[in-house]
């Protein structure tokens, strides 16, 4: 029986596949769980010596649990394309396999516009990743930013996956902007009413809590862009959730 399975969701990921496998050189599985790509993802991955599958992309969680159903391991460690396993990760992931515990959050060191970014909420940036196979699913409803359902303890681990977050603004204003729109139609389905004040208070209170409480100001710079940034996102959210809200 295989004991630990390292699974890899992707799509048109040829740039950032060759790393991310070679740092999973020491899991006794490595799977690409593949989502009919177009570029030359499926030829890096078979080379690498990993195990493809392709399934056609419905949402996050639904893609994740499939991938839960693909092998038989004990365990499985849910590594993003870009993202890299440090040779001190995998020591420490290797002695937690015989505790008890039925997942592991993992720490991410998240590097956005290429600067290693460790403040305005951005780390620890816990993952729960490393799961006992058979005590896991992801709940069907969160299609976005999707949540493990454990059956069992967890437990943290301490040194961090590196994460090539976001490379350039733009890429960090379509990705954010897509988190707007979903989270305004989140807040709709909830029956959150609109009001006026929303869109000068929640600006505010994000970047209130970005910079200050969770001290964006230590990165200097690249902090406040990000804490601006991050606010102009909560603005875009509730002019969505107005919009969804008023009579056309």
């Amino acid at each position: 029986m295989t004991l630990l399975s390292a699974i890899v969701l992707t799509l048109n990921e040829e740039k950032h596949l060759p790393d991310c496998l070679k740092s999973l050189a020491w899991a006794d599985e490595i799977i690409v769980f593949d989502s009919f790509s177009t570029d030359g993802t499926v030829e890096i991955a078979r080379a690498a010596g990993a195990r493809v599958l392709q399934r056609q992309f419905d949402h996050y969680a639904g893609q994740r649990n499939a991938a839960l159903k693909s092998t038989s391991a004990e365990w499985v460690f849910f590594v993003d394309a870009d993202e890299r396993a440090t040779p001190e990760l995998a020591a420490e992931i290797k002695c937690k396999l015989a505790q008890p515990q039925a997942g592991w959050w993992a720490p991410r060191h998240n590097y956005i516009f290429g600067k290693l970014t460790k403040y305005a909420g951005w780390f620890p940036d816990y993952q729960l990743r490393l799961l006992r196979r058979a005590h896991a699913r992801y709940a069907p409803d969160r299609v976005v930013h999707e949540l493990v359902e454990l059956n069992g303890a967890e437990g943290y681990l301490q040194n961090p996956l590196i994460h090539l977050n976001y490379e350039t603004v733009e890429e960090f204003i379509r990705k954010q902007t897509y988190y707007a729109r979903y989270d305004a139609d989140r807040l709709q389905r909830e029956g959150i009413k609109f009001r006026a004040r929303q869109l000068l208070t929640m600006p505010l209170r994000q970047f209130w809590w970005r910079f200050f409480t969770l001290r964006g100001w230590k990165d200097g710079w690249h902090g406040l862009r990000l804490s601006l940034l991050m606010s102009r996102f909560e603005l875009e959210k509730y002019r969505l959730l107005k919009s969804l809200q008023t009579p056309q």
